[in-house]
């Protein structure tokens, strides 16, 4: 049985929500992970008396932008999944790849964080190419 183009796009929004999904496990384990370092949580309690709350806000955004792309991946339509997805992507690898080239402790960035920085990114890349070649939507099957 042939799927309709309705149904070959709710699973693409349903493989690019997992998707995210898969990314941001990763990132919550990288950063599980970093925590198990020597001397580490010292590190981030010094760190945190010397944040400012303005650059807590700007971390908890760069998360925000890859947490809300699970639920956009699925509710958006065609054109605005595609330009959120243009946008998340670059903007995720960022704060995925900028904290590895900053390395804390002066140490250098522990193998476990490349490792999941790498999964991280190689998704994101194919989730790019993913989204890039997403076919337009028959007029009668798009979602308003």
């Amino acid at each position: 049985m042939k799927s309709s183009p309705r149904n070959t796009d709710l699973a693409r929004k349903s493989l690019l929500s997992t998707m995210w999904v898969f990314i941001l496990l990763n990132m919550v384990y990288a950063d599980i992970l970093g925590m198990l370092r020597p001397g580490y949580l010292d590190f981030l309690d010094r760190m945190s008396q010397q944040l400012a709350g303005s650059t807590v806000l700007l971390f908890a955004v760069f998360m925000e932008v890859a947490i809300s792309m699970v639920l956009l991946s699925r509710v958006l339509g065609y054109k605005a999944n595609r330009w959120a997805h243009f946008i998340a992507i670059p903007l995720t690898i960022l704060w995925v790849v900028v904290p590895a080239l900053l390395p804390s402790l002066g140490e250098t960035t522990p193998l476990s964080y490349v490792f999941f920085a790498s999964v991280e990114v190689m998704t994101m890349m194919f989730m790019f190419g993913y989204v890039w070649q997403w076919p337009k939507p028959d007029s009668k099957y798009s979602q308003p």
